[in-house]
């Protein structure tokens, strides 16, 4: 929360969001919250940072799924007991990494795995960091607008609602999606 609020924060942040997406246990919404808050002016600015810094972690994430899965991604998925997640992602990932990412990159569920897991089962380069960006961005864009909107009394809905706010945002992207196949 200090870091958060100091003249470096904006450098934290990213440093947060560019490791959460590949090894660090704090998602970056712990310090995107606070300096939202404290800079509202900026939300569009310290989201799109942080959704740059993650999707880059990303790609951290990925190397380490394609080139050191054994030497560090494994110990990474054990770290956080996520080998159950990871088997069934891994599989999944074959045929539907892409929408797997788009989707679960905007919820809760620790990027990292579906960073790393992108990596293992070569998901292309460009579909990765497409739906990275899209996924990310979403997340990042509709916490500090809420934010932004809101102010502080919105903030304890975003923390103990995410989950909620996150899948609402999903279910409206399939929507979306299924109204412009149909029509």
């Amino acid at each position: 929360m200090a870091k958060a609020g100091s003249r470096s924060g904006p450098a934290w942040l990213g440093a947060v969001s560019f490791a959460e997406s590949s090894f660090f246990p704090i998602p970056p919404d712990i310090m995107l919250i606070p300096m939202v808050l404290a800079r509202r002016e900026q939300w569009w600015r310290l989201a799109a940072w942080c959704t740059l810094t993650s999707v880059l972690g990303g790609l951290a994430g990925y190397a380490i799924g394609l080139f050191l899965f054994e030497a560090i991604g494994e110990h990474i998925v054990a770290f956080y007991h996520l080998d159950a997640k990871f088997a069934e992602f891994r599989e999944l990932f074959q045929n539907y990494g892409g929408e797997i990412l788009l989707i679960k990159g905007m919820t809760p569920i620790p990027y990292k795995l579906l960073t790393i897991t992108a990596g293992v089962a070569r998901l292309d380069l460009w579909v990765f960091i497409a739906a990275s960006v899209v996924s990310r961005s979403m997340r990042f864009f509709l916490v500090a607008a809420l934010l932004y909107k809101f102010g502080p009394p919105i903030q304890t809905f975003v923390e103990k609602r995410l989950t909620l706010v996150t899948t609402a945002a999903v279910v409206l992207v399939i929507l979306g999606f299924a109204a412009v196949k149909l029509f």
